[in-house]
């Protein structure tokens, strides 16, 4: 769900949907709903400098800073394939809105385990989300000293 362009679906929410879904095949189908859910994201920001290395299928991901000194960090996001698109949106539900120091604390091996990712992604998939999940901490710190 989006309202202006910003994703509204909670990782709570998406905990919740997983423990309804006893089957594989549903809780992938529902990850690609999720995706389908990203706000549209802009050709002009398809760039290199919004490219996350290290994952096999193209994401690009943005991040917007708030003011202050532990600013509010928010980050849009897109892949080219469909299952990626909706580990990208659950990557936004964990830390974005969130504030620097609350991403810095967030496990989100903790989470993908949880959710029972951790064993059903391939090794590429899960090697992407490790990248996204760098690149999402490595935004939260340098926000951190920026403003110290």
């Amino acid at each position: 769900m989006t309202i202006s362009g910003i994703m509204t679906t909670t990782i709570q929410t998406i905990r919740d949907d997983f423990s309804f879904l006893e089957e594989w095949e549903d809780r992938y189908r529902y990850v690609i709903e999720l995706g389908e859910a990203l706000p549209p994201f802009p050709d002009e920001q398809r760039s290199p400098a919004n490219k996350v290395p290290g994952c096999v299928s193209q994401v690009w991901l943005t991040t917007a800073r708030g003011a202050g000194a532990d600013p509010v960090i928010t980050f849009t996001g897109d892949s080219d394939a469909h299952i990626v698109r909706g580990l990208v949106a659950i990557m936004l539900a964990l830390f974005s809105g969130r504030t620097a120091s609350e991403i810095q604390k967030t496990d989100a091996e903790a989470t993908l385990k949880e959710l029972g990712l951790d064993e059903h992604l391939s090794p590429q998939r899960a090697n992407g989300l490790r990248s996204m999940v760098k690149r999402i901490k490595r935004d939260a710190e340098a926000a951190l000293k920026q403003t110290a």
